[in-house]
């Protein structure tokens, strides 16, 4: 693994920077930089300018409409976006749903859903999560029952992100409830707008309304909806589960987080924390690259994408820590109303003081969506130590 940039790369990242620097609207880069709440529209016009440049999609390969970037574009692209203050892009359609539908769909489906995921006019959620079915993802409950060109699904979903702003969901359902688990689950894609779908909120510590629960209720999707094979939705979303936790492991943007922390406080001792945290984001950037590197060899994402996951958000949260200790006492007020964009609040303390403590209890739950860190430990024993 070669880390030394050629000349056709240093261009590609003056290319990278001018074009996020003309068009990544002022307001979000100032509410991203500030740590205050994106909403919809934020992200629409950042990524409909993505897709019009070809980039929105930058993981996936030529052959279904990427632009087939190198490990090093697509190192590049994340860490120069992260650098110039751009939204993450929202993964559920890109990363997730976009890359299963051409792995495992029809070619139908393919040319119906995978343009408007490239160019982002159709938004994207999902539904894994139950209100008893977690990290223990294969004992959910929701149903498809098959009548004749249609399931009928009922049961809910929770944990569900941006799920108030989403066009479709793609959902993880039970078709044979008397198989085994894994092999009972089929992989559905549902218009929101489908009559018996109800979206309640859940508000987080930070005011935000950030994550929804989902019910259906006798919802009626065509059989042309699913993906791959009935009852074999297990595969989908293993395959899924790994192109999402290589994600989370948010490496631009932690390295954009320790570079803020070194900016916040001259502690000596407080630097020495910076100081390690640092080195651990160096380290898991190295461990990405290789498993980048793998992946354009023609490999899919393996256990090293749990490594990663693990301290990834395991990193996250300490820089959410260290910016606690950073801002000390000015961290204890509770000023919700700062995060949002029309606020004309006064802040108690410097102006990085409000996001400190809604960041970090928003942060707490890294180590358990994806897969909770417990869960990754045992596929890292039995697929790479073999216990």
């Amino acid at each position: 693994m070669d880390l030394a940039f050629t000349p056709e790369e240093q261009k590609f990242a003056a290319e990278v920077r001018a074009f996020v620097k003309a068009n990544l609207p002022a307001d979000v880069r100032d509410k991203v930089k500030n740590g205050k709440h994106l909403d919809r529209d934020d992200y629409m016009r950042w990524q409909q300018a993505l897709g019009k440049k070809g980039w929105l999609v930058y993981t996936w390969p030529k052959k279904y409409g990427g632009p087939g970037f190198t490990p090093a574009e697509r190192y590049i692209f994340e860490n120069i976006c992260a650098e110039e203050y751009a939204p993450g892009i929202i993964p559920f359609g890109t990363k997730m749903v976009g890359p299963v539908i051409y792995t495992f769909g029809t070619d139908e489906q393919k040319q119906t859903y995978l343009p408007a995921i490239r160019e982002s006019t159709v938004w994207w959620c999902q539904g894994y999560s139950e209100p008893g079915s977690g990290s223990d993802l294969a004992s959910l409950r929701t149903r498809a029952e098959k009548q004749g060109d249609h399931y009928i699904v009922n049961g809910s979903k929770t944990w569900n992100t941006m799920g108030h702003w989403a066009d479709w969901i793609f959902c993880l359902v039970r078709t044979d409830p008397k198989a085994k688990p894994q092999e009972g689950i089929s992989f559905l894609l549902i218009d929101m707008k489908t009559p018996g779908i109800t979206v309640k909120p859940i508000i987080m510590m930070d005011g935000g309304h950030e994550v929804n629960e989902v019910f259906f209720d006798n919802v009626k999707v065509p059989v042309a909806n699913l993906v791959g094979k009935e009852n074999e939705g297990w595969t989908c979303a293993k395959f899924l589960l790994a192109n999402e936790r290589l994600g989370i492991a948010e490496v631009p943007a932690s390295k954009r987080g320790v570079r803020s922390l070194w900016q916040l406080n001259d502690d000596p001792s407080l630097k020495e924390k910076i100081a390690d945290v640092d080195l651990q984001v160096q380290a898991l950037e190295m461990s990405e690259l290789r498993a980048l590197s793998t992946m354009q060899l023609g490999g899919a994402p393996g256990p090293e994408a749990s490594i990663l996951k693990v301290r990834g958000s395991e990193i996250q949260q300490r820089i959410a820590e260290l910016a606690m200790e950073a801002v000390g006492e000015y961290a204890a007020p509770y000023q919700p109303d700062m995060l949002f964009r029309d606020s004309n609040e006064t802040p108690v303390g410097p102006d990085h003081a409000p996001p400190a403590a809604p960041r970090y209890f928003n942060m707490r739950k890294t180590t358990i969506y994806g897969g909770s860190t417990e869960i990754q430990k045992n596929i890292v024993s039995k697929a790479i130590l073999g216990l």
